[in-house]
């Protein structure tokens, strides 16, 4: 392995590790003073937010923290990575886990007017330090996500001024900066002590945690655990298609590929995999921030999940693209699934350098396929056009993303299509909403 790439796998290893989550935690803490407090930012025009803020009066209720609410803005172009869709992505994909947190957001419109906004703004500005901010908060979020005016929502609550505009502009400002300077760029999102935790999402990360710590009157369960996928046993899924779009360079697919797979021959539905090219080389924007917080959050994914996780070679360049033009080859052999496995945990987790042609030799014997055979297919003519293919019908269902879903058939004429490998449960869920009982 070259000193350069050595370098950068160990750091990519240590981030990513349990050490250096336990130094910012530590760090974190011999900061504390007084009352130990959880900071949360707010947007108002963000669905994810508006789930998050229905768990605020539970999570201040079980634990011995003081919450913090803060407004913030939306998220920069770069740090929405495809600015076109990050909007409608965001409202289909808190609709879709709305129910399953036991949360709501109404059907109204995707996008709520941008004068209710700015009085929306304006009148919870002035509940920031107040104990009715989650209350007032969540009723006009229920306004705004109906679709609502500015003048109907000046109507039902407390009149405002161009200056109280003026102070909810400042608190967002104040909001945002503080945001950024903790390492974060989304809204909807929790700080704790060094670290970081996404809408309802996360929260059974940041409740486990406090629980750790004894800050919980419950400290045997929590207040938001993670949905359970809906039953599939005894159900025929022969008719549904699971069109699945991982990435060789993904962190977030190297802890669910294995996951995705075992889920596919419990449910007997389809599969069609369909590997994209890894998203910064598609040019989707990542800032050090964003880096940052993926590698920290993955290895938390990892345990929860129970995966093992340790040795990293990032194969970003050319090396995932010699990997990838093996992939028609290694498919026509039938193991495109096993390639794509092995070679997830072979850069993601036991340190083999795919870089290399050994690395990747151990990979492609590792399925039971010659070296010598498929070493002739590196400069095959396939491969690309059916990475482009995939990228165009992933972005087509409204992603950008890995890893990606996309269900269709069964008893439910409209697709269904998410991202993220901790919607796994939704995708079972979908798919045993459109099968049927023996």
């Amino acid at each position: 392995m070259k000193i350069r790439t050595k370098v950068k796998s160990a750091l990519v290893s240590f981030l990513a590790g349990r050490q250096y989550p336990k130094l910012k935690r530590l760090q974190a803490r011999l900061h504390r003073r007084g009352l130990t407090t959880v900071h949360y930012f707010h947007q108002v025009d963000d669905p994810h937010s508006h789930l998050a803020l229905q768990k605020l009066s539970q999570l201040q209720d079980r634990y011995h923290v003081d919450i913090k609410p803060h407004l913030a803005a939306k998220p920069t172009a770069e740090d929405q990575g495809d600015e076109a869709r990050f909007g409608s992505w965001a409202v289909r994909d808190a609709r879709g886990i709305k129910a399953f947190y036991g949360t709501n957001l109404p059907e109204g419109t995707e996008r709520p007017d941008p004068d209710a906004v700015l009085i929306a703004q304006a009148i919870i500005a002035k509940h920031l330090d107040k104990d009715s901010f989650s209350a007032v908060a969540i009723e006009i979020g229920e306004c705004l996500w109906r679709g609502e005016s500015a003048e109907t929502i000046k109507a039902h609550f407390e009149a405002t001024t161009h200056k109280d505009i003026g102070l909810a502009a400042e608190a967002i400002a104040n909001g945002t900066a503080m945001r950024s300077n903790l390492g974060h760029w989304l809204s909807g999102t929790f700080y704790f002590e060094g670290e970081w935790y996404w809408s309802v999402d996360r929260l059974v990360h940041l409740e486990n945690r406090l629980c750790e710590l004894g800050l919980s009157n419950h400290p045997a369960d929590v207040c938001v655990p993670r949905p359970t996928p809906g039953p599939t046993f005894g159900r025929d899924a022969s008719g549904i298609i699971l069109e699945y779009f991982p990435s060789l360079r993904s962190p977030y697919t190297a802890i669910s590929f294995d996951r995705t797979i075992d889920m596919v021959k419990r449910t007997g539905v389809k599969l069609h995999l369909r590997p994209v090219m890894p998203m910064m080389m598609r040019g989707v924007p990542a800032p050090r921030k964003k880096q940052l917080y993926i590698l920290t959050d993955m290895r938390r994914e990892a345990d929860y999940y129970d995966h093992s996780f340790s040795r990293i070679v990032d194969p970003i360049g050319e090396p995932v693209k010699r990997a990838f033009a093996l992939f028609p080859f290694m498919e026509s052999r039938g193991a495109g699934v096993e390639y794509c496995s092995r070679y997830l945990r072979a850069a993601w987790g036991d340190g083999v350098d795919i870089t290399t042609d050994a690395g990747l030799r151990t990979v492609v014997e590792q399925c039971d396929v010659s070296w010598h055979d498929a070493s002739l297919h590196f400069d095959n003519e396939q491969w690309q056009p059916l990475l482009e293919s995939n990228v165009t019908a992933m972005l087509d269902a409204g992603l950008w993303g890995v890893p990606s879903f996309r269900v269709s058939g069964g008893s439910i004429m409209e697709p269904f299509a998410c991202w993220g490998q901790d919607r796994l449960w939704r995708v079972e869920t979908d798919i045993a909403l459109r099968t049927k009982t023996h």
